[in-house]
């Protein structure tokens, strides 16, 4: 089959369903009261939203790997491939079984942070030793001529990556269609260096995802009918770290994510003034927040994330090819 029609048929098929699965979904999860309680920190004009259900997130990320297995199931023969897919579901699980807790107890506790980051290292140093034979242990940019192989220290690096992305995603994730749009527009740049470099079945994964986020954004725009939860989040962060890993791409990653980069920063940088001099130095954090209590709609807001993610994605582009 010509690849094109492919992912035409890949991409038709992710939206269709996701359009068809989402409402129903939904349905469930509030016949159920499968809702996630909003954090007593969450600023106060977000805590109305208490009856939306979460856990979306997990249709976008089953919804494109049953199509990708279906309509074209050697993909499974690829192990690249198969190491971003991998990578995908498996930081799923942790959002999901995150996500599973604060709903059934009613609070956001969920899984004890220590814990959840211990799994996210330790399926990061799964994937390192499942698909170690792919991974090229070099830190490369064509466009100065640089190369560092870093040989074992790469195993550190790869570990901590998964974690830092899946959690600056997770910071993202705030706002009605804010992380889901700017995670789809990251995923355009990974998209064209994937087709550039004549990897055409990690195209596919990236465009089936991409659709899914589309279908997925349908009903998580203003006013947002279900969240991602963790089960996303969590999922679109490894799924960024698997592309920049497989696609040799580590540094475009942190301009092409720049959006999350500046999330986690921001955060990072508050909690340790907060803790070393008792003081803040943004509004509040995570740092989309602190636009909107800064007097911005959320509509405002967005779009200049998106605009930012925009900017970054053409920055990260351009360090991948040039």
């Amino acid at each position: 089959m010509d690849f094109l029609i492919l992912m035409v048929i890949v991409a038709a098929a992710t939206l269709g369903l996701m359009l068809f699965l989402m409402p129903k979904f939904i349905a469930v999860l509030n016949a159920r009261d499968y809702y996630q309680e909003v954090s007593e920190y969450a600023i106060k004009e977000y805590r109305e939203k208490a009856k939306t259900p979460a856990m979306g997130g997990l249709l976008f990320v089953l919804v494109p790997t049953v199509v990708i297995f279906v309509a074209y199931p050697t993909i499974f023969h690829d192990l690249k491939a198969l190491m971003v897919l991998v990578s995908y579901i498996l930081f799923s699980i942790i959002g999901f079984l995150d996500d599973f807790l604060i709903i059934a107890f009613k609070n956001n506790a969920g899984l004890n942070p220590k814990l959840k980051l211990l799994l996210q290292l330790i399926f990061a140093g799964l994937i390192y030793l499942f698909f170690h034979p792919l991974i090229d242990t070099r830190i490369t940019l064509a466009s100065l001529g640089f190369s560092f192989d870093l040989g074992l220290l790469y195993i550190p690096f790869m570990i901590l990556l998964y974690a830092a992305e899946a959690n600056a995603v997770n910071f993202t994730d705030g706002m009605d269609g804010l992380c889901a749009g700017v995670s789809a527009i990251a995923l355009i740049p990974f998209f064209i260096l994937a087709v550039f470099k004549n990897e055409y079945d990690i195209a596919l994964i990236i465009m089936a995802v991409f659709f899914g986020l589309l279908g997925y954004l349908k009903f998580n725009r203003a006013p947002a009918k279900i969240y991602m939860g963790d089960s996303g989040s969590l999922a679109l962060g490894a799924l960024f770290t698997a592309l920049a890993i497989i696609l040799k791409e580590e540094i475009a990653l942190f301009f092409i994510g720049g959006v999350f980069v500046v999330e986690m920063f921001c955060v990072c940088l508050q909690l340790s003034f907060v803790k070393l001099f008792h003081r803040r130095v943004f509004l509040y954090t995570p740092i989309h927040y602190a636009f909107r209590l800064k007097g911005m709609s959320d509509k405002k807001v967005i779009r200049l994330f998106y605009i930012m993610g925009i900017i970054f994605a053409i920055i990260g582009l351009l360090v991948g090819l040039l």
